[in-house]
């Protein structure tokens, strides 16, 4: 356990990230740093196991705003006092409503590092909290994306990254109060191509030792 705050009370490190710019690689080597739990896509299967409801529709809505309005929620859903409850439907206000109990329920038994899913709106009230935006170059993220595999050519890598952060930001916006990516939704934003994925990651672990010491 890290010495540093092994006395706090559990607490989220919530990263939000553009495609390509490094979030799950910064996020296992930060929770790794800290000795604290990872999530990422074990959320779906997470709420999955929780709910009943198949973990192919957890996947198909993953970071996808809603197809309908079945419940006529308003934008921002304001999950903070809601509870979740094993009767449901497979609609995505379901599906969200039983993620974001899952979380909830994981920061009751250890602090985290989780990457998406509007994690910093999510748990605003239930423990400290830091949230943390990743951008990065389009130039540098084309190129991690080709080097993991994800795209053959840079043509393809970029619609994949333009594609994939529209569907980011239009899910972020739709169920919080604040815009995907902007400076002032976060707590810290950073250019990961500045100090690469070790470097990025010690910075994030270092801001969080300060802002956990207040």
């Amino acid at each position: 356990m890290n010495e540093d705050l092994k006395n706090n009370q559990n607490y989220v490190i919530a990263i939000g990230r553009q495609f390509g710019s490094g979030g799950r690689e910064v996020g296992q080597r930060v929770a790794q740093l800290l000795d604290i739990n990872y999530f990422d896509k074990q959320l779906l299967l997470e709420a999955s196991k929780a709910s009943g409801i198949n973990p192919e529709m957890f996947e198909a809505a993953d970071e996808r705003t809603p197809k309908f309005f079945p419940s006529l929620w308003p934008l921002n859903l304001a999950m903070a006092g809601s509870t979740f409850v094993g009767d449901v439907t497979t609609s995505d206000d379901s599906i969200y409503k039983a993620q974001c109990q899952v979380m909830k329920d994981l920061v009751e038994r250890k602090s985290c590092v989780i990457v998406g899913r509007t994690a910093d709106y999510v748990l605003r009230d239930y423990c400290p909290v830091i949230s943390v935006f990743l951008h990065a170059p389009i130039d540098d993220r084309v190129a991690r994306i080709m080097q993991r595999g994800d795209c053959d050519t840079r043509e393809a890598a970029e619609k994949r990254a333009d594609k994939a952060n529209k569907l980011r930001a239009e899910y972020y916006n739709f169920y919080t109060d604040k815009l995907w990516g902007h400076a002032d939704s976060y707590d810290l934003s950073i250019d990961s191509s500045l100090l690469g994925i070790e470097g990025t990651a010690q910075l994030i672990v270092e801001f969080v030792k300060r802002r956990l010491s207040k």
